[in-house]
């Protein structure tokens, strides 16, 4: 069974920093791409930045500049730094991976729990 663990959230002022992890564990046996989405309330699910197996990385327009999207392979592992937070950039923040699992024949898609992001002063 493949899992998702997030962490690093928290409540932050604007302008500050925070750094999201979120590790894969289970019978992995590739990874194509990891990634962080997030969702404010009433508001559709958006794609925040996604990194591929290549090390190709895109980004939400809102974010570029701002936040960084980072991946370690060995330990399956994807980063999201985000810095100079604005208040619009409340949301819950949920880590995305599309990957094929040790018993599996085609890749789909796993999600983590969420991670609420507050930024206020």
């Amino acid at each position: 069974q493949v899992q998702l663990v997030e962490s690093g959230g928290g409540l932050v002022q604007p302008g500050g920093s925070l750094r999201l992890s979120c590790a894969a564990s289970g019978s992995i046996f590739s990874i194509n791409a990891m990634g962080w989405y997030r969702q404010a309330p009433g508001k559709q699910r958006e794609l925040v930045a996604r990194i591929i197996s290549g090390g190709s990385t895109n980004y939400q327009d809102s974010v570029k500049g701002r936040f960084t999207i980072s991946r370690d392979n060995a330990k399956n592992t994807v980063y999201l730094q985000m810095n100079s937070l604005k208040v619009e950039d409340t949301a819950v923040y949920y880590c995305n991976m599309r990957a094929r699992s040790s018993g599996g024949i085609y890749e789909r898609t796993y999600w983590g729990q969420g991670t609420q992001v507050t930024v206020s002063s």
